[in-house]
């Protein structure tokens, strides 16, 4: 089962065991204050409960070679969902966080949250019944969705952009709760793609992170000293109200004037394309409607060398630039993560991004942080929502 209470000492060390892959009984002393012997008959007891399993040698430092010891993968099994207003994702995974099954599902306009979470029940038992898992042995299922949310309550409040208008306060973690007969838990999804991707990254040793995923809006997360930071509210997109423009325009007549999501953003993006075609410039893409230029459409200019669409793409990366400049100046991050379907179209978007923010960067280059598409990239969000459900097990069964 899942809690909230304290970690156990048991759990902080098949926790500290699980981050580090391998570890000896050595290795887990200089961690923890705890006696030889107690360390020995903790090792015992979780070895005999099947949570971990001795893995080989150790090199000698001149005496016997020392026992290493990792967590058994197929121990338990873990469920991750990614909810986003383009598609959704279901990943199961085992305590390694090996992924065993993946589905996705776009996200049209009929694709309301009963429809996605009877396909997430028929899609979980189709991936049991693959592996040949009992529900009993799945520990629960993490949600990353696009907020707001209500974290506490597991509740989808209000997102905006969703093809289906019915994507309002939305009882996403009691429903699949019925559905699945196990536990949810719900985080926004920049801060799962975070905890993913920190995972991922966990052999650096990073402390300090930003997450920025540029797609329908701008979503971030940040982590200092290896925890998430939190505000009183979930404000994963408030980042996107950043004023970059005084008196600039708004996103379709909503948020701040002059906000970043004005300039980097898919529906930004697709207006000033069609806007510019309305106008009469010369496009690949002139022969078609204005309206019915989407944000595919607009990939697939790009991929073919279309000159318009190639310059909108350039002025939304600067933008995106601008805003990373001024998260970075003010937080300090030490590992930059940029994702989304913005930065995944081209490799145009990233680098003149990234060109930007180093040119904006208080102190560059003494102070210069490492930026990457991360590792996971697009399965960070559904595998953080999984590695969100592990931090909170007690292995007490």
């Amino acid at each position: 089962m899942i809690t909230h209470s304290t970690p156990s000492i048991k759990k902080q060390v098949y926790d500290r065991i699980s981050y580090l892959g391998t570890v000896s009984k050595a290795d887990l002393l200089q961690h923890f204050a705890l006696a030889s012997s107690s360390m020995t008959r903790l090792l015992e007891e979780m070895t005999s409960q099947g949570l971990i399993i001795a893995s080989g040698l150790g090199s000698s430092t001149g005496g016997r070679k020392p026992v290493l010891f990792q967590t058994r993968p197929k121990y338990r099994y873990l469920l991750g969902l990614e909810i986003s207003r383009i598609y959704s994702k279901l990943g199961l995974y085992d305590l390694h966080l090996n992924t065993l099954s993946v589905i996705r599902w776009e996200m049209d306009a009929q694709m309301t949250p009963e429809h996605l979470a009877d396909y997430v029940e028929a899609a979980a038992a189709d991936f049991l019944a693959k592996e040949g898992i009992s529900a009993d042995q799945v520990l629960g299922i993490g949600i990353g969705a696009v907020g707001p949310l209500d974290r506490k309550q597991g509740v989808i409040l209000e997102p905006e952009f969703f093809p289906s208008p019915h994507w309002k306060n939305v009882p996403i973690c009691d429903m699949l709760t019925a559905r699945l007969g196990i536990p949810a838990k719900l985080d926004n999804g920049a801060n799962t793609a975070l905890i993913g991707e920190h995972w991922a990254l966990r052999n650096d040793n990073i402390e300090h992170a930003l997450y920025v995923h540029a797609g329908i809006n701008i979503r971030s997360a940040m982590m200092s000293g290896g925890k998430l930071i939190r505000g009183a509210v979930d404000t994963e997109g408030a980042v996107g109200q950043m004023i970059i423009q005084t008196g600039g325009p708004r996103l379709r007549g909503k948020g701040n004037y002059g906000a970043l999501e004005a300039f980097v953003s898919v529906p930004s993006l697709v207006d000033r394309v069609r806007a510019q075609l309305k106008a009469g410039r010369s496009s690949l893409l002139s022969p078609f409607s204005p309206d019915r230029v989407n944000f595919a459409t607009l990939v697939d200019a790009l991929s073919r060398g279309d000159l318009l669409v190639k310059e909108q793409f350039t002025e939304t990366a600067r933008y995106l630039g601008i805003g990373l400049a001024n998260l970075i100046n003010t937080f300090h991050p030490e590992y930059v993560i940029l994702g989304g379907p913005l930065v995944s179209a081209d490799p145009l978007v990233f680098n003149i991004a990234l060109e930007t923010a180093k040119s904006n960067i208080y102190h560059y280059p003494e102070y210069s942080p490492v930026f990457s598409h991360g590792m996971l990239t697009d399965e960070a969000v559904a595998t953080g929502a999984a590695i969100m459900v592990l931090h909170e097990w007690e292995g007490n069964e």
